[in-house]
């Protein structure tokens, strides 16, 4: 419950400003006419506005003064003592003169507290010069009553800003502890890799083997080489399923769904993506060179998010009017790739964070290739990519 006044209270400062200064303010419309009556004129009326007026420029800066402590202490500080320089009388609203030192000793620094409570002391010290009989007692009884404030309001700066460091040290360490929970769990998630990963090529050398003595056996004794294939298929299932956990704790992030196991794309799909891009608004020419060969799977996963990654990156940096070419041409040895653009991608702002680059960069060498982007002479941006065929990852 208080939490929530303070936060209130935070949001609308000049909200609560008002309020705290109202009772200032009463007092001194209930006490004017008390004054006239008394000190200043017989004929009353004239004088009380006077008066009114008085404390008006004394109480309403105090409306301002979480939000500009140090300007509102000077107004006012100016207004006393313009009073004091016209002879006009000590009045109640001259009372915000010690308001507004208490703002600046309870939201300002130490240097800005210490000056406000010297002023206030030089103005109490005037005021009693002019109209105390008594400077000798009077001055020290006023001044211990400022000085009060002015400890107050130094002890509520200290307490708010331990109390900010508090909060700000009480998130630092919460943060901390997520971020180590975070390292933890990818330390466990490596190592329980690491462990699948010696289960899984544990299951890939049985097989090796088994395939071995199938290969041997398979004329001379027709049943062993039968039982050495259906240990092959037993194993190849066990290491399939190890893999897909293997996967499945690599890609371990929480809160998001189980993914769903598809086949991942390959050469065949660039003509789909193609289409999909061209549908997107990017106008893209697809040539194919040489004579296709057979590649692994995961070669041409690497193909694919290449050519992907790049046509994303026309798309989102090209603006309007911009076409693309993707070139794949097949020589002796590798596969080449060039995806081109005549858009403005090349003076184009780079966001951060962004990874596409790098991740065409870490799937090509995964397969001893090399990937190089650079804006074109003549506008645009082109990704070239070579990447040797049949490759061992």
């Amino acid at each position: 419950m208080f939490g929530k006044a303070r936060a209130w209270a935070r949001r609308h400062s000049m909200v609560m400003d008002a309020l705290t200064a109202s009772p200032l303010a009463l007092l001194c419309v209930v006490t004017a006419p008390m004054l006239t009556a008394s000190r200043l004129a017989p004929d009353g009326f004239p004088q009380r506005c006077l008066v009114l007026l008085v404390s008006a420029v004394l109480v309403v800066p105090l409306l301002w003064r979480r939000r500009y402590p140090v300007q509102v202490f000077a107004i006012v500080a100016l207004a006393a003592f313009a009073q004091w320089l016209a002879a006009f009388p000590v009045i109640l609203g001259d009372f915000a003169v010690l308001v507004a030192m208490f703002a600046v000793a309870s939201r300002c620094s130490t240097r800005w507290a210490v000056a406000a409570g010297l002023i206030a002391e030089l103005g109490l010290l005037l005021a009693m010069l002019r109209w105390s009989p008594d400077v000798a007692r009077a001055f020290p009884s006023s001044s211990v009553f400022v000085i009060a404030i002015w400890i107050a309001g130094i002890y509520l700066n200290t307490r708010r800003r331990y109390v900010e460091s508090l909060v700000e040290r009480a998130e630092r360490a919460e943060r901390e502890r997520d971020q180590q929970a975070r390292i933890a769990a990818a330390a466990e998630r490596a190592r329980i890799a690491r462990e699948l990963h010696d289960v899984v090529a544990h299951n890939v050398s049985v097989m090796v083997v088994q395939a071995d003595g199938a290969a041997y056996a398979i004329d001379r004794e027709p049943e062993q080489a039968r039982r050495a294939v259906q240990a092959i298929s037993s194993t190849g299932r066990q290491a399939l399923a190890e893999m897909r956990r293997l996967v499945g704790v690599l890609r371990q992030d929480a809160g998001s769904p189980a993914e769903e196991y598809a086949p991942q794309p390959g050469v065949a799909q660039l003509d789909e993506l193609i289409k999909q891009v061209t549908a997107s608004g990017l106008p893209t020419r697809f040539e194919v060179s040489g004579t296709p060969r057979a590649l692994p799977e995961g070669e041409q996963l690497a193909i694919y998010r290449i050519v992907q990654e790049a046509l994303t990156n026309a798309l989102k940096h090209g603006g309007p009017g911009a076409r693309a070419n993707v070139d794949v041409r097949y020589t002796y040895g590798e596969v080449e790739l060039e995806i081109s653009d005549d858009g403005r991608g090349a003076a184009a702002p780079r966001g951060e964070g962004g990874h596409g680059l790098i991740g065409m960069r870490e799937r090509a060498a995964m397969y001893g290739g090399v990937v190089e982007a650079a804006p074109r002479p003549g506008g645009g941006f082109r990704v070239r990519a070579r990447i040797p065929l049949g490759a061992a990852a």
